[in-house]
């Protein structure tokens, strides 16, 4: 019997953070207000974080908090008192990359394990060996390895030590996302938190002479968007992945929405749980694990460097769109005589066909009977973003089922 793996879900809020819990995470990474790579997600509050962790343990769920800026002088004495406030809290682990701010985290909160950040450039055994020997518990490998190289990797480390790895979304084009473009352009800086994603934008050539003269650069015949990587994905191959020592499965992630992390988390959870009680199910299930993570926002998608370096066709996507085939209309917060509370996200009226999520792996299209507002007045339809309304539907819904919409 293959050793299960971690399914480890990221959370950008306290309501992402109680959906990823719900449908299927076994563990939650999540960035405080400081010292992540991820300065526009909405991260959370101490008091968020608290209650986030809280409701996790409840659910038996782990909780690590990221910590993995490349640190300046100035951010040192900053991260002293942060990670006082952290070992009141207990988190499971803290996520870290740079040394300093490792040795920080072990002198304050030695009880909370460390683990380290993908950003520390994790290419090899000795890598991994290095930080045992400092204390780490974990690694997270750095996203240029293939499979290949993980399983040398796992022959050469003590077996009680951790390896985890990127396994879907999000690629960065710099090497283990070590970017200098965004500072260049924009000066916020990619490695404290702040990176503004000019991998995705289109590029054109300017001669100096000619200003306002914008002549296209095209790479083969795919267009201009020569940085823009494609989203990871090995839903299709997570035979090769349970065999390969991993023991952490990350999901990248932290700025999506709960819709997005909510399918995600539950096709990944079923396929993982398919594939160990019997791979020739998780074959069978394949066309609906495809399905599935193919209704959220996505760039197409790579299978990265898992089986050897890519070429370009594989890895690069033509242009900077999202492909959609859901709209999130909001989480259910609470039922109560068949009538569901929720803080709504996406325009929905009276009549329309919607579907409810559930994390079982059901989906129920459903009618919307009935919208009435928190002054208790009948609406026709929802257009007002983040707006509490009490929603009767065709079926009564269950509490943290997702609303959404098919898109056509």
């Amino acid at each position: 019997m293959r050793k299960k793996p971690e399914l480890l879900i990221p959370a950008s809020s306290l309501e992402v953070l109680k959906i990823a819990v719900v449908f299927g995470a076994d563990a939650v990474y999540i960035g405080g207000e400081a010292f992540g790579l991820r300065a526009k997600a909405k991260n959370f509050s101490m008091e968020d974080m608290r209650e986030g962790i809280a409701f996790a343990h409840e659910h038996g769920v782990k909780v690590y908090v990221t910590a993995n800026i490349l640190a300046h002088n100035k951010d040192l004495p900053q991260a002293r008192e942060y990670f006082q406030e952290l070992k009141e809290i207990k988190p499971d682990a803290l996520i870290i990359s740079d040394p300093g701010i490792y040795m920080i985290a072990q002198e304050i909160c030695p009880e909370i394990e460390r683990h380290i950040s993908t950003q520390a450039n994790n290419t090899n055994y000795g890598t991994y060996l290095f930080w045992w020997n400092q204390g780490a518990k974990r690694v997270v490998s750095a996203r240029e390895l293939s499979l290949e190289e993980i399983r040398e990797i796992r022959s050469h480390i003590p077996e009680e030590m951790e390896i985890e790895t990127f396994i879907h979304g999000a690629m960065c084009i710099s090497y283990s996302g070590r970017c200098l473009l965004s500072n260049f352009f924009t000066g916020r800086d990619a490695n404290q938190g702040a990176c503004t994603h000019p991998c995705r934008w289109k590029y054109s050539v300017v001669e100096e002479t000619r200003p306002g003269e914008y002549m296209p650069v095209y790479e083969n015949e795919r267009g201009t968007y020569i940085f823009n990587s494609k989203d990871l994905c090995m839903i299709g191959h997570m035979e090769d992945i349970l065999s390969s020592g991993i023991d952490s499965l990350k999901i990248e992630g932290r700025m999506k929405t709960a819709l997005y992390v909510a399918t995600v988390a539950r096709t990944y959870r079923k396929a993982i749980d398919d594939c160990l009680e019997d791979p020739e199910k998780y074959r069978k299930n394949m066309p609906w694990y495809q399905e599935q993570i193919r209704s959220c926002t996505y760039r197409q998608f790579t299978t990265g460097f898992f089986y050897g370096k890519p070429d370009e066709t594989s890895q690069i996507y033509d242009n900077n769109t999202y492909e959609k085939g859901y709209t999130y209309l909001g989480i259910v917060w609470e039922v109560e005589d068949g009538v569901c509370r929720i803080e709504q996200r996406n325009k929905f009226s009276l009549g329309e066909t919607i579907e409810i999520m559930k994390p079982d792996g059901r989906n129920q299209e459903v009618t919307v009977e009935r919208i009435v507002n928190e002054e208790g007045k009948e609406q026709e339809s929802a257009p007002h973003p983040q707006q509490i309304l009490y929603v009767t539907l065709s079926q009564a819904p269950e509490k943290y089922d997702i609303l959404r919409r098919k898109e056509n």
